[in-house]
């Protein structure tokens, strides 16, 4: 009898344990204010495993201080503890439940895993390309934006593909993370359901400026969006005619800093990922064949149409990425601006 007055009493401190211990952490905020659809499944699973932890974490530490308390030793007493051989039933059960535990979790992230990746009957297809260490979105209507705008409650389509090293597409918000890989094509699909500015980060550490490889995001209606689109698209547009006529040193250099130019080519004559830009034009380019060529505009364009056409001495090949996205005005910028990159 006695020993039962026991078992219920840390019964029930066990349930006032991890209800506080559960309450606790809540009142934390541990989750940012979701804003995506794809956050709720999510959002749920993580709330069944902060209950599971709190109940576990008090499981563990009740009965364990209860008999530190109530069991310990008194004063004086010198005798041996009692001999106890063990209890099969019990070490059965603590190994079976974890095990069903782990089963009914993983059968859970799998159908949650579902519905995030669940495709939606119309969906806005954005190229994202990751670079060491920035972010550009290639929009289907032909223009390339450093912020990501997205319409609220459609699906998006992010097509990813990183330009160099490993990279990590994650905003907290959004909760669906995925990682990014040179020469592969990753999905990431999300609907936000929330207008107003977010972040992506970086959650793959990958390099030097890795803490500071983040882009703006805004989630608007989708009027708003459609309004932005014609925007850009019509001033892509003109920015490409004007440049044939009229190519643009400063239009170039600022390519240069927002296309993932600047993450490979140094300005100051120094070898980075790829050879500097210092005294290229005009210069006879040494090539990985034992040729060589002038640094004139039909090699530096067919270098960024088909990098590996010419492959520069000291690199390997499959080292740039293709730039094919860019329009011939945006190639005469950036020439331009290599023109004024003299020794």
């Amino acid at each position: 009898m006695q020993n039962m007055r026991h078992y219920v009493l840390m019964a029930v401190l066990v349930v006032v344990v991890a209800a506080l211990t559960y309450l606790g952490l809540n009142a934390l905020g541990l989750m940012p204010v979701a804003a995506a659809a794809q956050a709720s499944p999510i959002d749920w699973l993580f709330d069944l495993q902060v209950k599971l932890i709190a109940f576990f974490f008090a499981l563990i530490m009740v009965p364990m201080f209860y008999s530190l308390v109530l069991f310990r030793r008194k004063k004086g007493d010198s005798t041996d503890g009692e001999h106890i051989e063990g209890h099969t039933g019990l070490e059965v059960t603590w190994t079976v439940m974890p095990l069903v535990i782990v089963i009914a979790l993983g059968l859970i992230g799998a159908d949650n895993l579902a519905k995030v990746r669940a495709p939606a009957a119309q969906v806005e297809e954005i190229k994202v390309v990751g670079f060491q260490w920035s972010w550009r979105f290639e929009y289907p209507q032909g223009f390339v934006s450093n912020t990501l705008y997205l319409p609220v409650n459609r699906q998006a389509l992010l097509l990813m593909e990183s330009a160099d090293v490993l990279h990590s597409f994650w905003v907290p918000e959004f909760r669906v993370k995925q990682d990014l890989m040179p020469g592969r094509i990753t999905e990431y699909r999300i609907t936000p359901t929330l207008i107003g500015d977010y972040k992506v980060r970086c959650a793959e550490i990958c390099g030097a400026s890795h803490a500071y490889m983040e882009s703006p995001i805004k989630v608007v209606s989708q009027e708003e969006y459609d309004t932005w689109v014609k925007e850009q698209t019509a001033l892509a547009e003109a920015e490409a005619i004007a440049a044939l006529a009229n190519p643009d040193p400063k239009r170039g250099e600022k390519l240069y800093n927002e296309s993932g130019c600047k993450a490979c080519h140094s300005l100051d004559g120094s070898k980075g990922i790829g050879p500097s830009w210092l005294g290229l034009y005009g210069s006879q380019v040494a090539l990985a064949d034992g040729s060589s060529v002038l640094g004139d505009d039909a090699y530096i364009t067919e270098s960024i149409r088909n990098p590996n056409a010419k492959v520069h001495l000291g690199f390997p090949q499959n080292a740039m990425p293709n730039f094919s996205y860019l329009k011939d005005g945006q190639i005469a910028d950036l020439i331009a601006f290599i023109k004024t990159l003299t020794k």
